[in-house]
Formats: C-alpha cells, sequence, structure tokens
C-alpha cells in the first residue's frame, strides 16, 4: 500500500507544468485539441461550476488579423473558459472588495504552430499582503489546477 501511495504522489509531481513567466502557469499534455478541450469543461462542470462563456481567442486572432494586416498564426487553436465559484469568489471579495476584477476565472486551452502538445494554463493570482485574500486567492490557484489535472 505505502508503494501504490508513493506512486501516486511521484505521478501527481510529475505533471507536465511548462516554466513560464511568473504570471501564468501552464500545463502541456498530449491529445486532440477538442479531447482535452471537452475535457476541461468536464473538469469545471465536475467540481459544480457552469461555464459562463467560451472566448474563441485563434478564430478571433485570424478574423481580425486580416484588417490588422498580421499575417502571422499565432494558434492552430485557442479557447478560453470563464467560470465563477461562488464560495470562493464571496471568500476573495469580502477579503477586499476591490478583487472583483479576479472574476471570472478563466483556464484557457491552445495549441500552437509546429507543436505537437495541448496547453491549459491560468493567470496566476496576484501576491498581496492582506491575509484574508492571501488565503483566498490560494483557494483560487488551487481550484484552478485542480480542474487542470482533472482535465488532463
Amino acid at each position: 500500500m505505502k508503494k501504490l501511495l508513493a506512486l501516486c504522489a511521484l505521478l501527481c509531481l510529475s505533471l507536465p507544468v511548462v516554466a513560464a513567466e511568473n504570471y501564468i502557469v501552464v500545463f502541456k499534455t498530449q491529445g486532440a485539441y477538442q479531447d482535452v478541450r471537452d475535457s476541461l469543461e468536464a473538469a469545471i462542470e465536475g467540481k459544480g461550476l457552469k461555464v459562463n462563456h467560451s472566448n474563441k481567442i485563434a478564430a478571433m486572432l485570424d478574423r481580425t488579423g486580416k484588417d490588422l494586416g498580421a499575417s502571422k498564426r499565432v494558434y492552430e487553436e485557442a479557447e478560453q473558459l470563464e467560470f465563477c465559484s461562488a464560495t470562493l469568489s464571496r471568500e476573495m471579495m469580502e477579503a477586499d472588495p476591490h478583487a472583483i476584477v479576479m472574476c471570472p476565472y478563466i483556464v484557457a486551452v491552445y495549441t500552437v504552430p509546429n507543436d505537437k502538445n495541448v496547453y491549459l494554463a491560468y493567470r496566476k493570482p496576484p501576491a498581496t499582503k492582506n491575509p484574508a485574500l492571501k488565503k483566498a486567492l490560494a483557494g483560487v490557484e488551487k481550484m484552478l489546477t485542480e480542474i487542470i489535472r482533472d482535465a488532463m
């Protein structure tokens, strides 16, 4: 049993987290984009949350790039899924009403040209000196990481 627990812990620690800037957390996985995207939506819903909106980022950049004279293809596929947690949002905004700007929560799923990986990412909550807000933001980050792990 101890060996099984050690193996599970090792597997959890070896999640493919891509080194990134301090404002973003990026995970990478293999698979078909649509399958990963659908798994992400299911993982969000599996937490009892509802996807409020989906932003089709790749399509928007492709569409507007023509008008801007931009020809570089940034993404093959890219979408942001927006959702909210009433519990975490309330905790966060009770700690600091100005934290309203942290909602909704967004997880992006995307592929880039010439790369077989599918990426999942979220904005890292900011550092704060407010202890109650720090605790609430840690809960938000934990939830976002769990959603991505469940999707992978």
